[in-house]
């Protein structure tokens, strides 16, 4: 079994103001963005939890938070969420995140997370400040089921499950519903078997169950606002968040990277 004692530093940070501050901050950024777009929880809140947490305790709330907070995003979506679309995407994934846990041993994380977030900046970069947004209307099967499967290996390599999923969908002129209800579920299912398999490991000791607790009511109502604030978009408003969300998130990812 693993286990992942906080530092010195850490454990007595837990009672300060500083720490609370960053948790609190992360918090309700990954709060606000998962109820606002169904995913993004990890990109928002990973660069104020490592300011006062080690990365496995980091990592190991943003996916209980990710799941948390999606539990009320999956409510919203439920009866939209078509089965036979959504398996496209899932099953491939399901089969690609054991892939990307072997290809760990190989491949440089950095470099990967690179390639990712240069490709997020030009795609979101390039559409964010078009007039007219990408059009693709035919079913494409083979490239849903593609796409999938490397949002698996993404998932397990560099925690970016996400990522491409998001990219094809923003492409679609579909509802914002109907966009959520790929992007919420999928991205729910894959984040709560890596937490189901993160706590097999041990990877939640009592002192990060600790964190967990103090982050979960903030992450809630953030969750909350979100909904809300989505609510209020149309279709096209919502297809353009996603696509300045990549570009944010690319940016992001840099960021983390090379600077944190």
């Amino acid at each position: 079994m693993l286990y992942f004692p906080l530092s010195a530093r850490q454990a007595s940070a837990f009672v300060t103001i500083e720490f609370l501050f960053f948790l609190a901050i992360g918090s309700f950024a990954s709060g606000f963005i998962n109820g606002l777009a169904g995913l993004g929880t990890a990109l928002f809140a990973l660069g104020w939890w490592l300011q006062v947490m080690t990365p496995v305790e980091a990592v190991a709330t943003i996916l209980i938070m990710s799941v948390v907070s999606g539990i009320q995003g999956m409510i919203l979506v439920w009866r939209s969420i078509n089965w036979r679309l959504l398996s496209r995407f899932l099953i491939p994934a399901l089969i690609g995140i054991p892939i990307g846990i072997r290809l760990l041993a190989y491949i440089n994380a950095t470099v990967l997370t690179t390639m990712v977030a240069f490709f997020l900046i030009v795609y979101g970069g390039f559409f964010s400040f078009r007039k007219h947004l990408p059009n693709l209307t035919r079913e494409t099967p083979v490239l849903d089921s593609t796409i999938g499967f490397c949002g698996g290996i993404l998932g397990a390599v560099a925690g970016m499950s996400g990522a491409l999923p998001t990219m094809l969908c923003s492409m679609r002129p579909w509802s914002k519903m109907k966009q959520r209800s790929v992007l919420q579920p999928f991205n729910f299912i894959i984040l709560g078997l890596s937490t189901l398999l993160l706590a097999w490991n041990g990877g939640y000791p009592i002192a990060t169950l600790k964190i967990v607790a103090v982050s979960f009511p903030i992450t809630m109502i953030a969750s909350f606002v979100g909904i809300a604030v989505f609510r209020q978009l149309n279709d096209d408003q919502f297809r353009r968040l996603l696509i300045v969300l990549m570009l944010v998130s690319g940016v992001i990812l840099l960021i983390k990277e090379y600077l944190l």
